[in-house]
C-alpha cells in the first residue's frame, strides 16, 4: 500500500480524467506513410456517412505522420465550412470532389525522393532541414491554410516528437509545443504544411525539422528551469510523431468521452538471422514494437475494463475479428495488406483501393461491435471500390499487390 500511497500525487499524469469531466469524442489517426494516409481515407469515408464527423460532440482529431497528410486535407475541406460539417454529412460528390480526389491524386506522386535528392546539391550540404523544409513546401498542394486558419471544430491536434525533452509535441489552431518544453501561441504565418511535414518526417531518410523559437515565447514548461533547459530550447528540433506515439493517443485520452483509434502502423514480422548488418536495425525494430504493443495492450485493457470507452481497428485486422461479415480475410489483411510499404513514394490505383475499401469496412465493423449507438441510423456499406474486392478469390489481388511491400530507391514514377 506504501507504493500506491507515493503515486496517488502523481495520478494526474498516469490516469484519465474522471467520466462526468470528459467531453466529446476523439479520433486518432495513426502514422505509416501513404499507407496510413489512404487507410484512413476510408474510414473518415465511413465517419462521415455514419454522421459522425457532424456530431456535435465530435471534438478531435489527433494525427501522426501519414495521419497528418490526411487530416490536412480534411482541415482544408472543413476550414471554409463554419462549424465543421455540422449541417450533416457531406454529399458523396462533395466528399469525393473536395476530399478523396485531390488526396488521391497527392498519393500518385513521389514526394519522397525528389526532397532528399535536393540535399545533394553542394550549398544543401550543410543545411540538415533541406529535405524536410522541401517537404513542407509540397504539403501546400494539399493544404495550403497556416496553423491559425484551422476549423475551430473539430480540433485537429498534428503530433510530431520533440528531440530536445523526448516527449510528445502537438500542433494546434490554438497553441503549439509540449508539457516538459512549454506552450506557445502559434505565429501568424506558421503553416498547416510545416506542421504536418514536423509530423511525417521518418528518420533516417529525413532530419527532423529546426523549431528556431525566440527565448521565453514557450510558458508553462515542467522541465526543470535552468541551464540544461535553454540549451535544449536553444536548438529545439522535431521528427516523425510516431516516435513517440504512432497512434496519437496523448493528447486525447485523459479528457474525451471516446477515443476511436485508427492503425496504420506496420506489423512485426518473423524473420532469420541475416549478420551484422540485419541485426542492427532489427534491434530497433524490437524496441520500437515493444513500445507499440505495450500502448495498444493498454488502451485495449482500458475499453475492456470500462475505463475508456472507444474502439480501436487496426490495418492487419478483419472484420470477422468483430463478428462481421464482409471484408478482406485476415489472412490477405496481415500478410498483404499489412505489408504494403509505409513510404511517400506515389501509389498505384489498386493499392490505394485496396487500403481504402479496408478502412472503410474495418471502421464500420469496429464500431457496430463496440459502439453501436455511433451507427443508428446505419446507412447502407457502399464499398469504394467494389472492383478490387473484398470477397470472392483474392488471389487476384495478391499477385497485384505483390511487390507493394518494396521501396525503389528512385521511386515509382
Amino acid at each position: 500500500m506504501a507504493g500506491v500511497a507515493a503515486l496517488e500525487p502523481e495520478a494526474p499524469k498516469y490516469e484519465a480524467l474522471p467520466r462526468a469531466s470528459r467531453r466529446g469524442i476523439a479520433l486518432c489517426l495513426s502514422g505509416g506513410g501513404y499507407r496510413a494516409s489512404l487507410f484512413h481515407m476510408g474510414v473518415l469515408r465511413r465517419l462521415n456517412e455514419l454522421g459522425i464527423l457532424a456530431r456535435e460532440d465530435f471534438r478531435s482529431v489527433s494525427s501522426v505522420s501519414g495521419g497528418s497528410i490526411v487530416a490536412a486535407r480534411l482541415a482544408a475541406v472543413l476550414a471554409p465550412r463554419e462549424r465543421g460539417t455540422a449541417g450533416g454529412p457531406l454529399p458523396e460528390e462533395v466528399w469525393n470532389r473536395e476530399f478523396r480526389d485531390p488526396l488521391r491524386d497527392f498519393t500518385r506522386r513521389n514526394i519522397r525522393t525528389g526532397a532528399l535528392a535536393k540535399r545533394l546539391w553542394p550549398w544543401n550540404w550543410f543545411r540538415s532541414s533541406t529535405a524536410v523544409t522541401a517537404l513542407a513546401r509540397t504539403y501546400e498542394d494539399l493544404a495550403p491554410l497556416r496553423l491559425r486558419e484551422l476549423p475551430e471544430r473539430p480540433s485537429f491536434l498534428i503530433c510530431a516528437t520533440d528531440m530536445a525533452f523526448g516527449v510528445s509535441w502537438t500542433f494546434s489552431r490554438e497553441r503549439m509545443g509540449d508539457y516538459l518544453a512549454g506552450y506557445m501561441r502559434p505565429p501568424d504565418d506558421f503553416t498547416l504544411a510545416r506542421a504536418v511535414a514536423a509530423s511525417a518526417c521518418f528518420p533516417p531518410l529525413f532530419e527532423p525539422m529546426p523549431m528556431p523559437l525566440p527565448p521565453g515565447s514557450l510558458k508553462g514548461g515542467k522541465a526543470r528551469p535552468g541551464p540544461e533547459r535553454e540549451a535544449a530550447l536553444a536548438d529545439l528540433r522535431l521528427t516523425d510523431g510516431g516516435d513517440y506515439d504512432n497512434m496519437g493517443l496523448e493528447p486525447v485520452w485523459k479528457n474525451h468521452a471516446v477515443v476511436l483509434v485508427s492503425d496504420a502502423g506496420g506489423l512485426f514480422t518473423a524473420a532469420g538471422d541475416r549478420g551484422m548488418l540485419w541485426r542492427l536495425p532489427r534491434y530497433q525494430g524490437i524496441q520500437e514494437a515493444q513500445a507499440r504493443s505495450l500502448r495498444k495492450r493498454w488502451l485495449i485493457s482500458s475499453f475492456v475494463s470500462g475505463s475508456l470507452e472507444g474502439a480501436y481497428w487496426g490495418v492487419g485486422g478483419a472484420c470477422s475479428r468483430y463478428g462481421q461479415p464482409g471484408g478482406y480475410s485476415k489472412d490477405f489483411a496481415r500478410e498483404v495488406i499489412a505489408q504494403v510499404r509505409t513510404d511517400l513514394d506515389a501509389f498505384s490505383d489498386v493499392e490505394a483501393a485496396v487500403l481504402e475499401n479496408h478502412g472503410y469496412l474495418l471502421v464500420d465493423a469496429a464500431l457496430t461491435r463496440h459502439l453501436p449507438r455511433l451507427v443508428s441510423p446505419d446507412p447502407p456499406l457502399r464499398v469504394p471500390h467494389p472492383g478490387f474486392g473484398p470477397g470472392g478469390d483474392e488471389d487476384h489481388l495478391r499477385a497485384a499487390l505483390a511487390a507493394s511491400g518494396d521501396r525503389t530507391l528512385l521511386g515509382r514514377r
